[in-house]
């Protein structure tokens, strides 16, 4: 039997740990496992793409575990009440190769990207950042606000987004939660949004080589965390903001950025760090206060796989339903697979007629 963790279990294991507990967790665990980056066998995800979307398998493996995720990401898809992005994935035992999980991941991905993205801003924000200015207020947004607040101590949001509709949606979750010290500011534009903002969160989801931010909104000292751009063709930045001779850019791995990220646009030389060598001290975050950071997130399978190593460790430890699949047969012989059918009442094709 495998383990299941599905939607009903994960809101079970958010409610008993709490959601900003469950977020920096996560990113305690995340960031152990690229402290071990070497130890991880890496590769850019798969991507089939179509006119209206992407679905993606994103593989890694530390030698003893194996993960994967299927996720796909189809803007378009909430014109018709469906989700913009969808998926799960596996944890498997390298050496029998038996999937020990099988988990839902549209819901913990929301929770691991806002864990990596305050994550990286420890090391890359100014510290005494503490206004953001979200633009794009869709899925991801509450998920980031709680974390930019637990984490990084940020105590005002400015809110922008294109769909009234979404930042209303973001105003009355915030308000249910009541989080602490946090005030939230609804702006009318981009550029209103980002007056005074030590950190700019973009999280959009139109599948385009877009300019949310233009170079005029960037000022010294800001640190940019780019969310939305996340396959060839989908941008956020304007090119000239990662021109700049102040900025500093940071991926998570850099053969897979130069494909999905928003330094798709700059030539195959374009210098950036990667976030393993931040977190081990062998590149800066941030050089100085007036350094323009960029985080150019578009996510990355190993943030996958520690999310599910540590969705299975909270689902043993929490109280509560523990189901499982019979996803694998169990066999007296492993070498009579035939048995589990030869077990049931079967009629053969008889002679003359032809099996569908």
């Amino acid at each position: 039997m495998v383990d299941f963790i599905g939607v009903g279990r994960v809101r079970e294991l958010l409610a008993r740990r709490g959601t900003a507990r469950f977020i920096e967790e996560l990113a305690a665990e995340i960031e152990a496992d690229f402290r071990r980056w070497d130890a991880f066998e890496k590769s850019p995800r798969h991507a089939t793409h179509s006119s209206v979307g992407v679905i993606e398998l994103m593989p890694a493996s530390d030698g003893r575990l194996y993960a994967f995720k299927y996720v796909n990401g189809h803007p378009k898809n909430t014109q018709d009440g469906l989700l913009t992005v969808t998926a799960f994935g596996v944890l498997a035992d390298v050496e029998t190769g038996y999937p020990l999980l099988l988990s839902e991941l549209t819901l913990t991905t929301a929770l691991r990207t806002a864990a990596t993205s305050a994550l990286a801003a420890r090391y890359m924000a100014r510290r005494d950042s503490r206004v953001m200015a979200l633009i794009g207020n869709g899925a991801q947004a509450e998920f980031q606000t709680i974390a930019f607040h637990h984490l990084l101590g940020i105590r005002e949001v400015r809110l922008y987004d294109t769909d009234p509709a979404a930042t209303d949606k973001l105003e009355r979750n915030l308000a249910r939660l009541r989080v602490p010290g946090l005030r939230v500011v609804r702006c009318a534009s981009t550029a209103d949004a980002v007056q005074s903002a030590d950190i700019i969160t973009t999280a959009t989801a139109d599948k385009r080589n877009a300019t949310i931010l233009a170079p005029e909104l960037i000022v010294p000292g800001v640190h940019v965390n780019a969310v939305g751009g996340d396959c060839p063709g989908k941008t956020e930045l304007h090119r000239d903001i990662l021109l700049r001779s102040d900025v500093r850019v940071v991926v998570e791995y850099e053969p897979q950025s130069r494909i999905e990220g928003e330094i798709q646009q700059m030539a195959a030389d374009y210098a950036v760090s990667e976030l393993a060598a931040v977190f081990a001290g062998r590149a800066p975050g941030r050089a100085g206060n007036h350094e323009v950071t960029v985080f150019d997130s578009v996510g990355f399978a190993l943030e996958d796989f520690s999310a599910l190593r540590y969705l299975q460790r909270i689902h043993h430890e929490e109280r509560g339903a523990r189901p499982q699949i019979d996803l694998v047969p169990e066999l007296e012989d492993p070498k009579d697979l035939f048995g589990l059918v030869a077990a049931q009442p079967q009629r053969l094709v008889s002679t003359g007629e032809v099996a569908a």
